[in-house]
This record gives structure tokens, sequence and C-alpha cells, in this order.
């Protein structure tokens, strides 16, 4: 069974059950993007957006803020042409006095905003995290 029949087009919502490797497998099976960010290292913002950047492949003009973050995750990716959808997953955000519940909010705010974008164009985006 394809792991994310079960899961809406169009969400963020923690891994739970969720291997990483069957949602990679699902993404290529439905010729989506998968895009992984390992962020066990990083402790603040800032290193939780360098980590992100550095493995989604961001340009280097990316301005390490949530605004930048966000157009990475929709002008950029829209601007480059039709996109089959995305699976995305954050694994080991943060949870410390560096990096809180309300910076892990605004962060995870970025990415729902981005899965309404996409939602808005009919492109599948799927983001799946868990904290360390």
């Amino acid at each position: 069974m394809m792991p994310l029949q079960t899961v809406r087009p169009n969400i963020v919502q923690a891994i739970r059950a969720f291997r990483v490797e069957d949602l990679q497998t699902a993404a290529q099976d439905l010729g989506q993007h998968f895009l992984y960010a390992h962020l066990g290292a990083a402790q603040s913002k800032q290193e939780v957006l360098e980590a992100i950047a550095e493995a989604f492949l961001f340009p280097a003009h990316f301005g390490k803020n949530l605004d930048a973050l966000f157009d990475c995750m929709t002008d950029l990716v829209y601007k480059a042409g039709g996109q089959p959808g995305f699976v995305l997953v954050l694994e080991q955000l943060p949870d410390n006095a560096r990096f809180d519940r309300e910076a892990r909010e605004q962060l995870l705010d970025v990415f729902r905003d981005a899965a309404d974008f996409w939602g808005e164009r009919k492109i599948p985006f799927r983001c799946f995290y868990s904290f360390q």
C-alpha cells in the first residue's frame, strides 16, 4: 500500500509511524520531489535554516530567514516550471532553549503556508517532521 494514500495532499504533520525510506519510495513512485533534511546537529534557528538550505540545495543568495525560506519553497520553484508534487521530511527538529516551541511553530508555519500555496495550484505538498 502506498503510505501517502491516507495523507491529505497538502499538509504538514508529525512523521509518526511513517518511515523516511517509505516516504522516499512513495515520492519516487508518484514522480514527486523528495526533500530531506536531518537537523540533529542544529541548535538554533539560524543553524536550522542553514541545514535546510544545504539539504534542499537552495541558491547561494538564500537569506537564511523565514521569508526567504518561504520564497525558496514557493516562488523560486514555481518559476522553474511545472511541478509534480513534493514530499519533505524535516527530521530531528531541535527542542531546546535556543529553538523553542515558538521557533518550531514559526518554522512549521512557513511549511504550512507553502502547503497552502501549492494546494491552491493543485500540486501536492506533504511535509513530515520529527523532534530530537
